[in-house]
C-alpha cells in the first residue's frame, strides 16, 4: 500500500508539471510558497516548496493535532483542569501569550483557544505538558507524527515555535501537516475560525486576518520571527459545481509584513480558485474493467482504483481529459488485492496529462491443478 501512494503521488507531480505549463504561476512576494488543492491532494503552483524555512508559530499546528491525539485517544478531556508551570507561565513571547497564570488551574479547553486563537506560547507549553509531562516528551511526539505524516524535511525542538536551530520545515512538510488536520480532526479545526477569544479579562483577535476579509476562510495559522519573516498557512473552501465543495491550502513564509502575508494569501487562494477545477475522475472501489485472468478461481477480475480519484485541472481541460489503460497481459493467479496491474492515462489533444496506477480490487486465488493445466495449454495457444 505504500509502494501504491508513493505512485499517485508522483502522478500528482506529473499533473502539476502539467498544469503549470498551461496556467503560469502568480508572482507572489515571499521567499517560499505552495499552494495545495486539499481535495485532490495536488500542488497547484509553488516556489521553493522545498527550501528549509523557520515555522515560528506555524509550530503550533503541530502542537494542536498531537493534543487532538490525546483528546481522541480519551488521555485528556476538554473539561479537565490543568495546573500552569512556573515554566508555561514564563515562556519568552510577550505578544504571544494568553495570560496563564500558577494561581488558576485552566481548562483544557481554554488552552485551545488560547493556543490556536491567541496563538499562546504559554499555552503550548501547558498543554504539552498536560500531555506529555514535559515538553521534551510532547516535541517528541510531534517529531513522530511528523515522520509519519511523511514530512522528510521537519524537525520540531519546542511546542511554540520560538527561534531555535533545530526547528525547521518546509512549505510542502506544512502543507502535508494542514491537511492531516483538516482531514483527521474536522471538528476540532473549527476552532480556527474563531475571530477572538476572551482568557483572564484580556481580550485577543485572531492574528489570520483572512477571517475578516475572506467568509470561504476558515483557518489556519500565522507566524512571525526576525528571521523568518511573516509567514502564514491558510485554508478556503468554496463551491464546486456539481460536486459540493473544493479546499485550497496556501503556505507562504518570507513576507514583509502581517498585511502583506495577508494580500499574497489572499491572492493565492483566489488565483487557484479562478484557474482551475477539481474534477471526481472515479470512485473508490468502482471496476474500471473485468479483464480476464488465467490460471485463477475465477475467470474475470475487477480492476480500479483502492480511494477516490480527484483530480485538479486548468478550467476548460476536464472535458477534454480522454482516458488510456495500460495493463499487464496476460494477468495470471495468485493476484493479491491492491496489487499493481496497470496505469491509466488521462490524455489531452493526445498528449498525457497524469498516471494513475490500476490495482486489483479482489485477490484471486489459484485455480486447481487442473484448472492451472488447462489455462496453460489454452495461454500455450494464445
Amino acid at each position: 500500500m505504500k509502494k501504491l501512494i508513493a505512485a499517485l503521488a508522483a502522478s500528482a507531480l506529473l499533473m502539476s508539471a502539467a498544469q503549470a505549463q498551461q496556467v503560469p504561476a502568480p508572482q507572489i512576494a515571499a521567499r517560499s510558497w505552495l499552494l495545495l488543492d486539499a481535495t485532490s491532494g495536488q500542488i497547484i503552483a509553488s516556489q521553493d516548496p522545498d527550501s528549509r524555512i523557520e515555522p515560528a508559530s506555524l509550530t503550533k499546528v503541530m502542537t494542536a493535532y498531537v493534543v487532538f491525539e490525546a483528546l481522541r485517544d480519551k488521555k485528556i478531556t476538554l473539561d479537565q483542569m490543568v495546573n500552569v508551570s512556573v515554566r508555561a507561565w514564563k515562556v519568552d513571547g510577550s505578544s504571544s501569550k494568553m495570560f496563564i497564570d500558577p494561581a488558576t488551574p485552566v481548562k483544557i479547553n481554554d488552552l485551545l483557544y488560547g493556543l490556536m486563537v491567541q496563538s499562546g506560547n504559554d499555552a503550548a507549553v501547558a498543554l504539552a505538558e498536560a500531555v506529555a509531562g514535559d515538553e521534551a516528551t510532547f516535541v517528541t511526539l510531534m517529531n513522530r507524527d511528523a515522520e509519519r505524516m511523511g514530512m522528510k524535511n521537519t524537525r520540531f525542538a519546542n511546542p511554540h515555535g520560538l527561534p531555535s536551530p533545530d526547528n525547521y520545515s518546509t512549505a510542502r512538510d506544512l502543507s502535508i501537516l494542514a491537511s492531516r488536520v483538516i482531514k483527521d480532526f474536522p471538528e476540532f479545526y473549527k476552532i480556527d475560525s474563531v475571530k477572538e477569544f476572551t482568557y483572564n479579562r484580556i481580550k485577543q483577535q485572531n492574528r489570520n486576518r483572512l477571517l475578516w476579509l475572506d467568509p470561504t476562510v476558515d483557518g489556519m495559522k500565522t507566524g512571525h520571527t526576525e528571521a523568518s519573516g511573516f509567514s502564514m498557512i491558510a485554508s478556503a473552501h468554496r463551491p464546486n459545481g456539481p460536486a459540493g465543495e473544493r479546499r485550497l491550502i496556501s503556505v507562504l513564509s518570507g513576507a514583509t509584513s502581517d498585511g502583506n502575508r495577508t494580500a499574497e494569501s489572499q491572492k493565492l487562494l483566489n488565483w487557484g480558485f479562478q484557474n482551475f477545477d477539481t474534477v471526481k475522475l472515479y470512485s473508490k472501489g468502482q471496476a474500471i474493467l473485468t479483464p480476464e485472468i488465467w490460471k485463477g478461481s475465477k475467470s474475470n477480475v475487477k480492476i480500479g482504483f483502492p480511494n477516490d480519484v480527484w483530480v485538479t485541472v486548468p478550467k476548460g481541460v476536464a472535458q477534454k481529459m480522454k482516458p488510456v489503460l495500460e495493463r499487464k497481459d496476460p494477468l495470471v493467479a495468485p493476484l493479491a488485492l491492491n496489487s499493481r496491474v496497470g496505469t491509466l492515462k488521462m490524455n489531452v489533444d493526445g498528449k498525457p496529462l497524469l498516471a494513475l496506477p490500476v490495482v486489483a480490487l479482489e485477490e484471486v486465488q489459484e485455480a486447481s491443478i487442473f484448472g492451472r493445466a488447462w489455462d496453460s495449454m489454452r495461454l500455450w495457444m494464445k
